[in-house]
């Protein structure tokens, strides 16, 4: 049976998002990712362009809030920024729950280039760190 994970930022525009798609593309043989926020906006045409360049379609995700999920199990909770950190209640369904922190790529500011060079850093960030981390954690 597949782990369960809930990705968590403050937006679910950026950070979640990404994790979200780059866990169920490299590791949904064993798990089934989900993410949220604590204040849902939207999916960032940034996030959808650099994991395209990855192979990896979210263009069909929505923004969702922390509230959808509630009622719901989760062997892992990770956050991917400190308000979400802060903010996430304690008795939110995780068996795990992990915080490991991403700059917000949205906040970048330069040349279109070098924000999607942003984008691009900080999705290769959060691919290293959860592929690594289940890796660790659970196995096939």
């Amino acid at each position: 049976m597949k782990k369960r994970v809930l990705f968590l930022c403050t937006a679910n525009s950026c950070r979640s998002q990404m994790a979200e798609g780059i866990a169920n593309h490299f590791l949904g043989v064993r798990l089934e990712a989900f993410s949220a926020g604590t204040a849902a906006s939207y999916v960032n045409p940034r996030a959808i362009e650099v994991l395209r360049e990855m192979g990896i379609d979210i263009s069909g995700h929505r923004s969702k809030s922390l509230d959808e999920f509630a009622g719901q199990n989760f062997d892992f909770v990770i956050t991917l920024c400190g308000d979400a950190n802060e903010k996430c209640p304690l008795h939110f369904g995780g068996v795990r729950r992990t915080h490991m922190g991403f700059p917000d790529p949205a906040r970048a500011m330069g040349t279109e280039t070098e924000v999607l060079e942003e984008f691009r850093k900080v999705r290769d960030e959060i691919k290293g760190a959860i592929v690594a981390f289940f890796d660790r954690e659970i196995s096939e």
